[in-house]
């Protein structure tokens, strides 16, 4: 066959993803923190997106610069960045900006500032007021307030008296740094004793001498061992209580039958023992400079209207707020002669205009979605997770003209605050379970709950089991499987039916 040349024309389709719209995606699927996070970022390569100040601070009468470009683009075409009636004089500069150009350290060679008339040394502003503090509402209580000590910090300063020798505050020292939040000894004594090239005795030795120190239970390697330090400070170990702790399955299981064969003793004597298990601290270490948790910051407010529908708004505190500074702009344009400086601008033009359109596209499709949310389950904001409705992704993305890709990326990580609480967007998306008696079908969510309430109703003489269970929903008009039942109540932490009969009735 003889090989030729030819030109051929083909028309095809083909997605192109624009380092725009790429952007665009990104900053959807990212969370109110993790979006701060990078707009920070943006603002420190940027040199042409500038913060937008509060409303409150702005003058009356003055339109921002964002706002101006987008009426010069709605007119006609782009902002025109060459205007010259645009105020770039040096004056107003330094008034628009607040960087007055004199404002330079002396040693920087610039004019030096002249100096502050700076108060006595012996004067204080505390010395004319009393225990009441400073008249001007300055008090500062955190000031007075001592640093907070780490659990580290407080096995250290009990170990330096406890053990004298050189080498067993070093081996001491290694073992606290092991020492979680908890207050629980992680790794293996082997390991570490390798590692400081000490015999295992003499790490046995000092971890025993650790597990003395407060608080009780303290460099425990495990749970049995942490309750075990606190009985015997307690002087409660013994042999019975030996061998509770050594079964903490059975106890678990609430298998009382078997503790009381396995202890020696009697229902009475049983109730005791557990009781004192009960009193003890499983996790000491947590009452030492313990982590702080972030509370959930909501993307979107979900507000009674008077009119009785509901109200959808955004969060603006988790809105980056930026602009695009015209004026520096026009100012650093004009003294960019080479071709370098000239695409770095318009680089940094073209990055800040899309970033400020993407946010404001962005903040745009998380309401749009949300409202749509509120307005397919108004039953549950109304009624209650009882009414809460199967909805899926599609649903919502064909009723607001978008792709099911979009919504899942908008509902990744964004948060509703309602009156029935906090919740993320993704959980009003549940799956069905088909009605028994070809209704409407019911939410899995709906149906959980459903089951908790069965449960928490339940009496020690009449405790429900996975099938009495499925013949009452089936009653309402739930058809759903046994195992269903199962996983969803294995799915919510709850014990099966044996396990909360002796549960209920040890507590009776």
């Amino acid at each position: 066959m003889a090989l030729s040349q030819r030109l051929e024309f083909r028309q095809s389709q083909a997605l192109v993803m624009t380092p725009q719209l790429m952007q665009a995606i990104k900053l959807l699927q990212l969370s109110s923190l993790d979006l701060a996070a990078y707009v920070e970022g943006e603002l420190e390569k940027n040199p042409l997106l500038e913060r937008a100040s509060d409303d409150e601070n702005s003058t009356p009468g003055t339109e921002p610069e964002v706002a101006a470009a987008e009426r010069d683009e709605d007119q006609g075409g782009a902002p025109d960045w060459n205007n010259e009636n645009l105020e770039t004089s040096r004056a107003s500069m330094e008034q628009g900006l607040g960087t007055e150009l004199e404002n330079v350290f002396p040693d920087d060679g610039g004019e030096k500032i002249a100096p502050v008339e700076m108060p006595p040394p012996a004067y204080s502003e505390w010395s004319g007021v009393g225990a009441g503090g400073g008249q001007d509402g300055d008090y500062n209580l955190e000031s007075f307030v001592s640093e907070e000590i780490t659990l580290a910090d407080h096995l250290a300063k009990q170990m330096a008296l406890a053990i004298s020798d050189p080498a067993g505050r070093m081996i001491g020292q290694y073992l606290i740094d092991m020492v979680d939040e908890a207050g629980y000894l992680g790794g293996d004594l082997d390991a570490v004793a390798d590692k400081l090239g000490a015999p295992r005795g003499d790490v046995e030795v000092v971890l025993a001498i650790l597990q003395t120190l407060d608080p009780p239970g303290v460099c425990a390697r495990n749970l049995t061992e942490c309750l075990a330090i606190q009985l015997r400070e307690r002087d409660r170990f013994d042999p019975a209580m030996r061998a509770l702790v050594e079964r903490l399955d059975l106890l678990a299981k609430r298998d009382l039958s078997a503790l009381r064969r396995l202890c020696g003793v009697d229902d009475e004597d049983l109730a005791d023992m557990i009781a004192e298990i009960r009193s003890l601290n499983p996790k000491p270490g947590l009452a030492f400079g313990s982590t702080m948790v972030q509370p959930i910051v909501p993307d979107v407010f979900v507000r009674a209207a008077p009119d009785g529908t509901w109200q959808v708004e955004l969060n603006s505190d988790t809105l980056p707020k930026v602009l695009i500074s015209q004026r520096y702009y026009a100012q650093v344009s004009k003294g960019a002669h080479s071709d370098k400086d000239k695409t770095y601008l318009a680089d940094c033009l073209q990055t800040a205009t899309w970033l400020v359109r993407a946010l404001d596209q962005r903040a745009k499709t998380i309401l749009k979605v949300s409202s749509e949310i509120v307005r397919q389950q108004d039953g549950f904001f109304t009624k209650g997770v009882q009414h809460l409705r199967p909805l899926n992704l599609k649903t919502v993305a064909d009723a607001i003209s978008m792709h099911e890709s979009t919504v899942s990326r908008v509902t990744s990580n964004k948060y509703m605050a309602t009156s029935r609480g906090i919740f993320e967007l993704k959980y009003f998306f549940t799956s069905s379970i088909a009605s028994a008696d070809g209704g409407e079908a019911h939410s899995a969510e709906a149906v959980r709950d459903r089951i908790r309430r069965l449960i928490d109703s339940e009496t020690a003489a009449d405790v429900l089991s996975d099938d009495t269970i499925v013949d009452k929903l089936r009653e309402v008009g739930i058809d759903i499987a046994r195992r269903t039942v199962a996983k969803y109540r294995e799915a919510m932490r709850i014990p099966s039916s044996v396990q909360r009969r002796r549960e209920k009735q040890a507590a009776s």
